[in-house]
């Protein structure tokens, strides 16, 4: 009998999906799983799905009939989770688990997927956090994402460029590393500049700005992004540059680095924002500037695109190929080839409104259905391997 017969006469799958990455913090991860979220009950009528629902989650994460939330009030990446899940939650009954944060929790008896976004922590940890708590992390992220590449029944990952670091990294799992591509989320659109609504965010009115988005994490080259605006526009008053950092301590090392190159007044600092503002934010803006050093995917380089904002981003990792020939890319390492890259943009109109089509058409083709799509697929895989 074939796998799938099989799977048809045995009733439902029982599949348990770590929703905790859903919480009051934006997060890639969290965006990504989202999507799962949305689509996959719909997807696959017929199977039974649990969502680990992070405790600070208000909302239900769905209303799909086939959907039980289980609150789970041990963190995603806490202690727990890694040494062994099943102290914090029951899993009786899974037929499969996926751990979509990189980490393989431990204590799973039923197959797992894992999708590892990226090996940092393993090949770059001081790219990921350098403080004291930062060793602590290293060790936690190594022990998890190893477990992950050596046990999980497959490995998920969110581009090619991951994929191949992971098969860099880890030759002997090659086989079983398989891209589900990031998608981005449909109120990520193009809209009327607001000047009222930017101005309630920090942003002086009247004036043009260059925008940055990501954690404060080193990885994310703020402080490439600072220097390579000033060698931009340190002479163009007319220009600030507008700074979205959702963690990290480095803020006033930024602010002073800006007062020393010129830029007191003119760079402006944004906490943890709403979607609606984030989403202005990329539709006002004259260009994204993303340097980041690596990334699995990059999500703010195909929402940027997705709201219409030209994007100059980085010509290593995955930016790339998120970008798909959308963007323009240049050395993250190097302030003037970034500079070169903005003044382009900002200079050439044409060439700012090639950049925004271009960046339409590339990101109507990263669609989050299409991602939970080849997620079910793979679930799908590992079952019928397992029945």
């Amino acid at each position: 009998m074939s796998g799938l017969k099989k799977l048809q006469q045995s009733g439902p799958r029982r599949i348990a999906l770590d929703c905790r990455y859903i919480g009051p913090r934006p997060s890639g991860i969290g965006e990504m799983v989202a999507a799962l979220v949305k689509h996959l009950p719909a997807m696959a009528p017929d199977w039974e799905f649990t969502f680990l629902r992070n405790p600070l989650r208000v909302e239900s994460l769905s209303d799909a009939p086939n959907v039980r939330e289980v609150m789970v009030h041990s963190p995603a990446n806490g202690p727990v989770t890694l040494m062994h899940l099943p102290l914090a939650v029951d899993l009786r009954g899974i037929d499969l688990f996926h751990a979509p944060a990189n980490i393989l929790p431990g204590g799973l008896s039923m197959p797992a997927i894992t999708t590892v976004h990226d090996v940092m922590w393993l090949k770059h940890p001081e790219w990921c956090n350098p403080s004291a708590w930062g060793w602590v992390e290293r060790h936690f992220y190594a022990y998890g994402i190893r477990r992950a590449l050596a046990r999980s029944a497959l490995v998920a990952t969110v581009s090619e460029a991951s994929r191949s670091e992971i098969a860099g990294l880890a030759p002997e799992v090659e086989e079983r590393v398989l891209v589900t591509r990031s998608g981005v989320a449909e109120d990520f659109r193009p809209m009327a500049r607001d000047a009222a609504s930017l101005a309630r965010l920090g942003v002086p009115p009247g004036r043009r700005y260059v925008l940055v988005v990501g954690q404060g994490a080193p990885y994310k080259n703020h402080a490439g992004a600072l220097q390579g605006f000033a060698r931009a526009f340190a002479q163009a008053a007319d220009i600030d540059l507008v700074m979205v950092r959702r963690r990290g301590d480095t803020g006033p090392a930024l602010e002073k680095l800006a007062g020393e190159l010129g830029l007191a007044g003119r760079v402006h600092f944004l906490e943890t924002i709403g979607r609606p503002a984030l989403v202005q934010l990329y539709a006002g803006a004259e260009a994204l500037l993303h340097p980041s050093l690596c990334e699995g995917f990059g999500n703010p380089v195909a929402e940027a695109m997705a709201c219409g904002c030209p994007v100059v981003t980085s010509n290593v990792s995955a930016m790339p190929e998120v970008a798909g020939g959308a963007a323009l890319l240049a050395d993250p390492r190097d302030p003037d080839a970034l500079a070169a890259a903005l003044r382009r943009v900002v200079d050439d109109p044409a060439l700012a409104a090639d950049l925004r089509e271009r960046g339409l058409q590339r990101a109507a083709e990263l669609d989050w259905r299409a991602f939970a799509a080849a997620n079910l697929s793979l679930y799908r895989k590992v079952l019928e391997a397992a029945a």
